[in-house]
C-alpha cells in the first residue's frame, strides 16, 4: 500500500532537517522537492530513490500547484513511499493543505511531518526573537503574495493588532507593504529586518524602518528568498546577532576531497559558518591490478614482521579484503602494526587494533625514525594507494626490511569540467593527489590568487612544485588539524563585518 508524506524541510540549514524526515527521506522510493528545500538534503536518499523537481519561483513555474498535487495522486499508484519535500513546514503557506485534501479526496494514505517554518528560524539565525519579555508578547505570521485590494489581510487591524510581524515571500511587494501598514497606523520608524537566504551560509541581513525600507532593499539589491521582520525586537540583534559573527561566515571554501569523505570536512567548516562546495578532485577506485597483489599478501600474512598503513583508507580496503578471503583480524596476530596519523590508528582500533607504532608527525620521515633500529632483516607489508611517496619503502629497505607494496586503492581525477574560482576564498587539498588533479581543472594563476590550506607538509611541498605557496599548513595532519588551522588563521586576520544595512 502505498503512502504519501508531506514532509518540512525546514528553512534552509540541512541540519534543521527533523530526524523524522531524514528517516522517511532514507526509505523514500520518490522525492519530490521544492527550491526551497535545499538539494543537500537529498543526499539522504537512496542512491535508486527518484528525484522530481517541481520548484517554483518568482514567475516561473515548473509546474503549477494543481499539476503538483495530482503528480502525487499519480505517484502513488507507482511508488510505494512518496516524500513531498517543501521548504519550511507544508501548513505554514506551504499549500501543504491543498495537496493533502486532493490525496484525501482519492483516499490515498498521508502522513504530515512539521518542519521549521522559517518564521521563526531566519530571525532566530539573524539573533532576532519573534518575542521577548517586555518588547513582545505576540507575532503574526503573513503571506506576502496577497497584496490585491481583495485580499483577505485585514490590514486596518494587522498593522497594529501584534508586535512583531512577519512577511514571507513579501520582497517583491515590500513597498505596498510598507505603505499600507503606515496607512494603517504602523509608526515609520519601527524597526524592519529584511533577511535574505536567512540560515544559510549566504545570509544577508538589511536593518532598515518601516519607511525607508522599501528604498533600502533596492539600493542593496536584496531579492527573494528573503523574509521581512517588523517590531523592536529587531533592535535586540545587536545583542544577539550570533550566525553572522562566526569566523568563516561567508567564506566559499572549495573542498577537493574525495565524494566519500568531503562531508567531514564541510560539515566541520560549515559549522564555523563556511559556505561549502564540493568538488572532488580525486575518487578512490580499484587498484589496477585488481586487488592480486594484496590478496596474495593476504595469502602468505603470517609470514609478515610488521603490517603499516599510511591512511584510513587503506585501512579499509585491506580489512574489506582480508574479510573476503574470509580472514579477520585474528590473522595478523604475528605482526607488529604500525600507523602514519592518528585517524589511521583511530581506524584501525575499530577492527580491534591497537597500533604499536605511531609517530608523533605524522609523516613517513617520522615513522622510519621509529623502525630504523627494529626492521633489519624483518619482512614488512604495505596496504596504500597505488600511487604513493617510495620514502617509506625505500628508507625500510636501506635499514635492511624486505618490503612489500599491496595496492588496495588508487586514486583518479574526478573533475570532468573547468572549475570556476572566482566566487572562491579559499581552497583546501587534504593529499597530493587532489593537488595534482586539481590542477588538470583550474587556471594555476588564478589558484595563486586565492588562499590555500593543506593538510600538512607533504602536501604544502606539493602545491610548491606548481609555484603555490599554501596560505594554511596544518600542525596536525588530519581534518580536525586542517580546521582547526584554518580557524586560526582567520582568528588572526580577521575578515568579519558585519552586515547589517549592507
Amino acid at each position: 500500500m502505498s503512502k504519501v508524506y508531506l514532509v518540512g524541510a525546514g528553512s534552509g540549514d540541512v541540519e534543521l532537517l527533523t530526524l523524522k524526515a531524514c528517516n522517511l527521506i532514507k526509505c523514500a522510493d520518490v522525492i519530490v522537492y521544492d527550491r526551497l528545500a535545499n538539494e543537500k538534503i537529498l543526499q539522504f536518499a537512496t542512491e535508486g530513490a527518484e528525484k522530481i523537481y517541481v520548484g517554483k519561483s518568482p514567475g516561473k513555474h515548473t509546474m503549477k500547484q494543481e499539476e503538483i498535487s495530482k503528480l502525487l495522486v499519480d505517484l502513488s499508484g507507482r511508488y510505494k513511499n512518496i516524500v513531498r519535500l517543501k521548504g519550511g513546514d507544508p501548513f505554514v503557506f506551504g499549500r501543504g493543505g491543498e495537496e493533502a485534501l486532493l490525496l484525501a479526496e482519492n483516499n490515498i494514505d498521508f502522513e504530515i511531518v512539521p518542519g521549521i517554518t522559517s518564521a521563526i528560524a531566519v530571525p532566530a539565525y539573524a539573533g532576532i526573537p519573534v518575542t521577548h519579555r517586555g518588547i513582545a508578547t505576540s507575532f503574526a505570521v503573513v503571506t506576502g503574495h496577497e497584496m490585491s485590494d481583495n485580499s483577505n489581510i485585514n490590514w486596518s487591524k494587522l498593522a497594529t493588532a501584534v508586535d512583531t510581524l512577519i512577511f514571507l515571500m513579501g520582497v517583491e511587494n515590500i513597498a505596498i507593504i510598507m505603505q499600507r501598514l503606515i496607512d494603517n497606523g504602523k509608526l515609520k520608524d519601527t524597526p524592519v529586518a529584511v533577511i535574505q537566504r536567512g540560515t544559510q551560509p549566504q545570509q544577508k541581513v538589511l536593518i532598515t524602518t518601516v519607511e525607508k525600507a522599501t528604498e533600502d532593499v533596492k539600493n542593496k539589491n536584496i531579492t527573494a528568498p528573503a523574509i521581512i521582520l517588523i517590531g523592536n525586537v529587531v533592535n535586540l540583534r545587536n545583542k544577539l546577532k550570533w550566525y553572522d559573527t562566526k569566523i568563516l561566515f561567508g567564506k566559499n571554501i572549495l573542498i577537493t576531497r574525495a565524494q566519500s569523505q568531503a562531508s567531514k570536512l564541510s560539515e566541520k567548516l560549515a559549522r564555523l559558518g563556511a559556505n561549502c562546495i564540493e568538488s572532488p578532485a580525486i575518487k578512490i577506485v580499484e587498484p589496477t591490478d585488481n586487488y592480486s597483489t594484496v590478496d596474495a599478501a593476504i595469502d602468505r600474512i603470517k609470514s609478515y614482521d610488521y603490517l603499516i598503513f599510511t591512511s584510513e583508507n587503506g585501512v579499509n580496503k585491506f580489512f574489506n579484503r582480508l574479510k573476503l578471503k574470509n580472514c579477520d583480524s585474528r590473522s595478523l596476530h604475528n605482526a607488529k602494526i604500525a600507523a602514519i596519523g592518528s585517524k589511521t590508528a583511530q581506524t584501525l582500533s575499530n577492527y580491534g587494533l591497537i597500533a604499536d607504532f605511531v609517530p608523533t608527525e605524522f609523516k613517513a620521515e617520522a615513522l622510519v625514525e621509529l623502525l630504523k633500529d627494529k626492521v633489519d632483516n624483518k619482512k614488512i607489508l604495505i596496504p596504500r594507494a597505488e600511487e604513493a611517496r617510495e620514502i617509506l619503502p625505500d628508507e625500510l629497505k636501506a635499514h635492511g626490511a624486505n618490503v612489500d607494496i599491496a595496492a588496495v586503492y588508487k586514486t583518479i581525477s574526478a573533475v570532468e569540467n573547468k572549475i570556476d574560482l572566482d566566487d572562491i576564498d579559499l581552497v583546501t587539498f587534504t593529499s597530493s593527489s587532489t593537488v595534482k588533479n586539481l590542477l588538470k581543472s583550474v587556471d594555476v594563476e588564478a589558484l595563486k590568487r586565492i588562499k590555500t590550506a593543506a593538510i600538512g607538509p607533504v602536501t604544502a611541498a606539493t602545491l610548491k612544485e606548481f609555484g603555490i605557496t599554501a596560505d594554511i599548513v596544518a600542525n596536525e595532519y588530519t581534518i580536525d588539524g586542517l580546521v582547526n588551522a584554518i580557524s586560526e588563521y582567520y582568528q588572526i586576520q580577521p575578515c568579519i563585518i558585519s552586515n547589517d544595512n549592507l
